[in-house]
């Protein structure tokens, strides 16, 4: 490539970033989506429906109770769960759950540890992982400041699905072999399969179209999948209210006790999940 066309390349590139056209004008991504994810701490209750939903749709194995207890847990999405009050034995409000997975981070930590880039960003604004090129090395998840990567330590092939199981694993996946790193994909095999039908109808994703398991599961509807880089979108709406900013928590003009924030944003990783939750007095 020629220093004029270098040149000129850069200048498309700083117009892009300065129109609006990059997420992040230092990542050098160029996007054609940004999936992104609301989550309303206040709606959730914990039941693990999303998680249940990740497991049957992304053919993880159970690992069981032993396995789980030495640190080789095999599950793309967690709920966590915090007392706000540790001095009493029965809180009157209860423990707060916070649903935790792959936050699909814009200047991601896990990308440029992996000595054999398999995991790489996507246009999509996704953190992929291509299994057949992982030598699990791990360093991803030393690098991952959320601890949401996973190492299959096991081939779990007869062990989690016994005859006749194996036929309930969903077709659109591969069973991953051990040695290799896995995480939460946003359910990309979703995103491609609505992406591939709007390219055959001629025209854009619509809003809704893209559904990952866990928001599909969700009995409260606590969990807003989308793309921010369409405007219409609910999503966008969400995260504009929000004014979500590098290290701060705007507070949304409709509801002034809702607040918006990205964990770890203090990092300067650029997260893709916002959480919303409603200011709470002190019982």
């Amino acid at each position: 490539m020629s220093l004029d066309n270098v040149l000129n390349h850069w200048a498309d590139y700083r117009k892009g970033a300065e129109e609006g056209g990059f997420h992040d004008p230092k990542g050098n991504h160029p996007y054609e989506h940004r999936w992104t994810m609301a989550i309303n701490l206040d709606l959730c209750n914990g039941c693990n429906a999303c998680s249940t939903a990740c497991y049957a749709e992304n053919n993880l194995a159970v690992v069981g109770k032993e396995r789980f207890e030495k640190g080789q847990a095999m599950n793309w999405m967690r709920i966590e769960r915090y007392w706000d009050h540790n001095a009493q034995d029965f809180p009157q409000q209860g423990a707060s759950f916070l649903p935790m997975m792959c936050q699909q981070c814009g200047s991601a930590t896990c990308e440029p540890v992996c000595p054999v880039a398999a995991t790489y960003h996507t246009p999509d604004g996704l953190n992929a992982q291509v299994y057949n090129r992982c030598i699990g090395s791990r360093y991803c998840a030393n690098n991952c400041p959320y601890r949401v990567r996973y190492f299959n330590f096991y081939s779990y092939y007869d062990e989690a699905w016994p005859e006749p199981m194996q036929q309930q694993l969903n077709p659109d996946i591969s069973v991953r072999d051990k040695g290799v790193m896995e995480k939460c994909t946003f359910c990309v095999q979703r995103i491609r399969a609505a992406k591939d039908k709007a390219a055959m109808e001629d025209r854009a994703v619509r809003d809704g179209e893209v559904m990952p398991a866990c928001a599909q599961a969700c009995p409260t509807s606590a969990i807003v999948f989308g793309d921010t880089q369409d405007e219409n979108s609910i999503i966008s709406r969400l995260w504009k209210q929000q004014q979500v900013k590098r290290g701060v928590a705007h507070q949304d003009k409709t509801d002034p006790d809702l607040r918006g924030y990205r964990i770890f944003e203090e990092l300067n990783v650029d997260p893709s999940v916002m959480y919303l939750e409603r200011v709470r007095e002190e019982i």
